[in-house]
């Protein structure tokens, strides 16, 4: 079963290539396949007779060029993501989405994959623009994340923002029970603050509170329920 991934240069896409165990999967470059172009992704998943679109390749970093550069933000994350929806149905291909928890409101925690969504930023609502396309083919999976790179990049964390972060590396390891399912599945670690988590891998680091230091108030509680996941992963 030939798979390709897309955003195989990105921060995920170098980790999974290095650590996966799923055979037959390609990733090529923005040159051989260009989500923004029908042709180019019709003619690449023929010719590779990929039967699995693994779609992580998105605009993310810095968070800010959503709001400078919307144009950009809705070409890669929304329109590139209509348009392998339109080509995976009509070629009777499944697509895998990399969403984000950032689809949730952020207030309460906890959230399942049936609960509201309500973005609280133009990237998490570029995130959800992609999610709309997706859930509209059934032959889909939708995974949100809550990822991170190893080790722990920033000297900081705070102590009021709970979520349920997960390396990279961990992620990459549970892909090949993920990938036969459909539907929506939260995908993340326990349950903590960014610091407490943070502090398990570096002990200097500097705890601070988003409440009283960022200028532009954040929803404080991110956190996922997992219990589908739980599930999977047995």
């Amino acid at each position: 079963m030939n798979i390709v991934f897309t955003g195989g240069n990105g921060r995920f896409g170098k980790i999974f290539q290095e650590k996966t165990k799923l055979k037959n999967i390609f990733f090529p470059s923005k040159k051989e396949f260009n989500i923004l172009n029908l042709n180019s992704i019709k003619k690449y998943l023929i010719k590779k007779k990929i039967k699995i679109v693994i779609h992580a390749a998105a605009l993310s970093r810095p968070m800010d060029i959503h709001d400078k550069e919307i144009s950009l933000s809705i070409d890669k994350n929304i329109i590139g993501t209509c348009n392998l929806v339109k080509v995976c149905e009509t070629q009777n291909l499944k697509i895998i989405y990399f969403s984000t928890n950032y689809v949730y409101p952020g207030k309460k925690g906890d959230y399942k994959e049936t609960d509201a969504l309500l973005p609280y930023n133009n990237y998490a609502w570029s995130k959800l623009g992609g999610e709309c396309a997706v859930q509209m083919y059934k032959n889909s999976l939708i995974l949100r994340f809550c990822m991170t790179e190893k080790p722990f990049i920033h000297n900081v964390a705070f102590k009021d923002l709970i979520t349920n972060f997960i390396f990279h590396e961990d992620v990459v390891k549970m892909f090949p029970k993920l990938i036969k399912h459909k539907g929506i599945i939260n995908i993340g670690g326990k349950k903590s603050s960014v610091y407490k988590f943070a502090k398990q891998y570096n002990k200097k680091i500097l705890g601070v509170y988003a409440s009283r230091t960022l200028k532009n108030k954040i929803p404080l509680n991110h956190s996922m329920s997992l219990s589908r996941l739980k599930k999977i992963l047995k």
